[in-house]
Order: structure tokens, then C-alpha cells, then sequence
């Protein structure tokens, strides 16, 4: 890498504008950029290095907050590694918990597209001529919908006609 880039070049490599990376110096977030002698900022292999960190912790979704009080402890150098490991450790398991949690609804999504496959595999089947059948009024999901979920809503609703001021047989 050169030995300095302009905040143009910086902008192109990390995604970032122009108007971030000031905004990421102003709030602390970078240290102060060294300047060449017309004033314009001229980033180091070191300060890339720490943007492309940064970027990671912004990916993982750690708060403006969070990055803030990281780049003070790592201002403070050696003395403050412990409590800047720690503060990693603890945004390492929010997001595993929530890549755990992305998982679980991907295998959910995973498996009703494969329900909605097995069905339209028997729709096809099932498929009559162009004679103009209409469909039947029962759903695909009403299939999917347990014995017991289907003898659970029958039996509450005399309890709820009940509450609205029915009698199960009495109807008005």
C-alpha cells in the first residue's frame, strides 16, 4: 500500500464517504489523520488497518456507542487489554446468539419453501384438464395444520359463542 492516501482514495477502498470518515475522526472513533502541508488528510497503512476493524465491528452491528468506548480504551494502549478483550468477548456472543437465531428462522424458511414444494408437486399431479374445475376452498396450510390444532379451535368456540352471550345451541 502507498505510504499515504488522500480521503478520496480511502472513501473508494472502504465503502465509506468522505463526509464518515470526517464524521468517524470528529467523534473519536479515528485518531487524528495526519495532515500533508495544504491541510488535506493523509491516511496511513496503520489507519486503514483500523477502519477495515471498524468496519467489522459496524458489520457485526456494535452501536456508535459501543465503537466509541473500544477506540478510547485502545487510545489508552496496553493497560486497557484486558477490558477491551472483555468488551469483545461479550459482542462476539450477541452475535453468535444472533447468528443462532438467524439460523433457526432460515431452517424454518427452509422448510416451509420445501412444504410449499411437496404441495405444488401434488397440485401438478393432481392438475385436471382445462375443464374449468374450480379449486377447492381448503388451503395448502390449512393441510399442514395439525389434527389437534383443528380439534382445539372446534372446541373453543362454544366457549367463545358463550362469553358473546350464546348459548351453544341457542343461536340468535
Amino acid at each position: 500500500m502507498e505510504t499515504s492516501l488522500t480521503i478520496a482514495e480511502v472513501a473508494r477502498r472502504t465503502g465509506l464517504t468522505a463526509y464518515a470518515l470526517r464524521y468517524y475522526e470528529r467523534i473519536g472513533l479515528i485518531a487524528a489523520v495526519s495532515r500533508a502541508p495544504g491541510g488535506q488528510r493523509r491516511y496511513a497503512s496503520a489507519d486503514m488497518d483500523w477502519l477495515a476493524f471498524l468496519l467489522r465491528l459496524r458489520e457485526t452491528g456494535m452501536p456508535i456507542q459501543g465503537m466509541q468506548a473500544f477506540a478510547g480504551l485502545r487510545s489508552q494502549g496496553d493497560a486497557s487489554v484486558s477490558e477491551r478483550r472483555e468488551m469483545l468477548e461479550a459482542h462476539l456472543a450477541e452475535v453468535q446468539a444472533r447468528v443462532q437465531a438467524l439460523q433457526q428462522s432460515m431452517q424454518a424458511l427452509s422448510l416451509k419453501i420445501d412444504h410449499y414444494r411437496a404441495i405444488e408437486g401434488k397440485v401438478r399431479a393432481k392438475r385436471p384438464s382445462l375443464s374449468g374445475t374450480a379449486p377447492g376452498r381448503k388451503t395448502s396450510d390449512d393441510e399442514h395444520t395439525s389434527k389437534p390444532a383443528q380439534q382445539q379451535r372446534q372446541q373453543r368456540q362454544p366457549a367463545l359463542r358463550a362469553r358473546a352471550g350464546q348459548a351453544p345451541g341457542n343461536r340468535r
